[in-house]
């Protein structure tokens, strides 16, 4: 049950991230693509930019900002993940960036969206 309940709230923040991401003039290209080494949460292009965000989603910070969540480990997987979904679409990106979106989901009020940009 409480891997239901997270998984709904991952999906709410995801697709509150994609909101944001989008009022700041990006394009989405893909989302939770798959493959054997893992997932990327968002794919999108920022200008000339391909842009890998990793979405963490919190209720609240009991457990430390959903940002401090990606750790060097985690960047090193975007990066090779990065690297498999251009080999699988045919795309090779000059440029490619992870980001990591932050959104805690207070019990009342707005969600809280926290944007770093290239990260690792």
């Amino acid at each position: 049950m409480n891997g239901i309940r997270n998984a709904s709230v991952g999906a709410h923040g995801e697709r509150i991230a994609e909101r944001h991401l989008r009022e700041q003039g990006m394009t989405v290209l893909d989302r939770n693509w798959r493959c054997h080494a893992g997932e990327i949460d968002l794919v999108l292009r920022e200008g000339d930019v391909l842009v890998v965000c990793e979405v963490k989603t919190r209720r609240d910070l009991t457990r430390g900002h959903p940002v401090a969540a990606v750790d060097d480990a985690k960047a090193r997987r975007l990066h090779l993940l990065a690297l498999l979904w251009q080999e699988s679409r045919g795309v090779r990106a000059e440029r490619v960036r992870l980001d990591v979106v932050g959104v805690v989901l207070p019990p009342r009020g707005a969600a809280v969206v926290e944007h770093v940009r290239g990260i690792g």
